[in-house]
């Protein structure tokens, strides 16, 4: 099974080195607004969101393309765009649901999200960890823990244990 790119909100400090790790890669310079990820700010919840292509199981992106320039890397599992084919249509940009993908005006192309070959370099730069190149299998105990501490803290609001007197806590 191939690995994926899992993001956690929660840990996300906005430092925005994503971004610019990404575009370094990929631009050979720093430049945040042509990274293939991007940070979202969410102001009512003061929290940011990593954000890049999701490389879908069944990716519209790839069916709206007129030409087929946008297919699967056998071994990343990315869906990559072929520069030389794309006719930089926009169709593919307009059938993603999620904007994981976008024309670049310079380039005449799409570019998106490939996972850096399969060494993503988000994830290997990210101070705290929201980034993470992961194989699905790993995720099942990861996530059982998440929600376990949240149920914890959750019962721990609702339904205080009362400590008898004396009783450290």
């Amino acid at each position: 099974m191939l690995l994926f790119l899992y993001i956690d909100p929660s840990k996300c400090t906005g430092c925005m080195l994503c971004e610019a790790f990404c575009s370094f890669k990929k631009e050979g310079a720093i430049w945040p607004s042509k990274s293939r990820i991007t940070v979202l700010k969410w102001e009512e919840k003061a929290a940011f969101i990593p954000f890049t292509c999701l490389q879908c199981e069944r990716p519209l992106c790839a069916e709206a393309c007129p030409v087929g320039a946008i297919s699967r890397d056998s071994k990343t599992g990315a869906m990559v765009v072929n520069e030389k084919r794309c006719l930089g249509c926009k169709t593919c940009v307009l059938a993603c649901p999620f904007g994981g993908i976008n024309f670049d005006e310079e380039k005449g192309y799409v570019v998106k999200c490939d996972l850096c070959g399969g060494d993503p370099e988000c994830a290997k730069q990210c101070p705290k960890g929201a980034i993470s190149f992961v194989h699905p299998d790993r995720m099942a105990p990861k996530k059982k823990r998440e929600a376990a501490a949240k149920i914890t803290s959750l019962l721990e609001v609702v339904a205080p244990v009362k400590k008898e007197e004396g009783e450290v806590a």
